[in-house]
């Protein structure tokens, strides 16, 4: 609770790093990189008679739900949406449970709140239910958008830097605690990675941007656990394209230096391409990436 306990409003961030959104159709919620919109603004209540529960407003007034209907048929996972209840009832109640510097929020009935990625239509969704794989996508960053009124609060070390945002009324603030020089207050960024994921052949349509996430690891079996989360494909074979020739083959040394920019095609271990790859790739490699020029 200590992440809610001072604030008037906040902002969710997910594993995938990216905010969680109230869609103006107003029933909707997914994720987005955005993070300074007005729709990831959600306003913290306190049910009476309760001190290890929150409930979550979103700038359309209506309340982050978990409802009982199924995301999709014949997997795990309930919707999570925005609604108005007649009565403010334990589906919109969440539980916050800190791990470490994060917070999961757990339903009055055991499951949590799960940010989805993988390919449409899971990518961006959200759902609540118990993860058997990808734990830690129920994990949540949690920043203070309005501190409650300063006479309730205790001194403490605190500066604002307001979002830069036109869509943001002139309340949204960003709380960050202050940094002595000599501390690193900055985490270094990493690089950015766009993907495509092959078809049977190895075909992608390269001609557009493919989707991308922010990658700071330093190494291929890191990069490949990601683009695994990312795709939720659960073996992949990663290669480099021959500048020269356009021939791929399988990728065994370490990463470009200086966080370069990749352009990635994820390559489905089970394709018949994959076939191809596996043959010069030792068994214990499942992950191909190529990268385009």
């Amino acid at each position: 609770m200590e992440f809610f306990r001072k604030a008037k409003s906040v902002r969710l961030k997910s594993h995938h790093d990216k905010f969680l959104h109230a869609d103006p159709d107003q029933e909707t919620v997914y994720q987005d990189r955005s993070g300074s919109s007005k729709s990831v603004k959600w306003t913290v209540e306190f049910p009476e008679g309760f001190d290890n529960v929150v409930r979550l407003k979103s700038c359309y007034g209506k309340y982050l739900t978990a409802s009982d209907e199924q995301f999709l048929f014949g997997v795990t996972g309930q919707k999570v949406v925005q609604s108005m209840p007649s009565k403010l009832d334990s589906l919109v109640e969440w539980e916050p449970i800190k791990e470490g510097s994060v917070v999961k929020l757990k339903t009055r009935y055991g499951n949590y709140l799960r940010a989805n990625s993988g390919l449409p239509p899971w990518r961006n969704s959200v759902t609540h239910d118990i993860p058997h794989r990808h734990k830690d996508w129920i994990l949540w960053e949690v920043d203070t958008v309005e501190l409650l009124p300063k006479t309730e609060l205790p001194h403490e070390n605190f500066s604002r830097s307001e979002s830069v945002d036109e869509d943001l009324s002139s309340s949204f603030h960003l709380i960050t605690p202050k940094f002595s020089r000599n501390q690193t207050s900055v985490k270094s960024e990493g690089r950015v990675i766009y993907y495509y994921v092959a078809d049977e052949n190895g075909n992608v349509n390269d001609s557009v941007k493919g989707p991308s996430f922010r990658f700071k690891g330093h190494g291929l079996e890191e990069l490949t656990q990601k683009l695994e989360e990312e795709t939720g494909l659960e073996k992949i074979i990663v290669c480099s394209r021959n500048k020269f020739n356009g021939n791929l083959y399988p990728l065994r040394l370490a990463l470009p230096p200086n966080n370069a920019t990749m352009h990635v095609v994820v390559v489905p271990a089970s394709s018949k391409v994959a076939k191809e790859l596996m043959a010069d790739l030792p068994t214990s490699k499942w992950s191909v990436l190529k990268t385009l020029s």
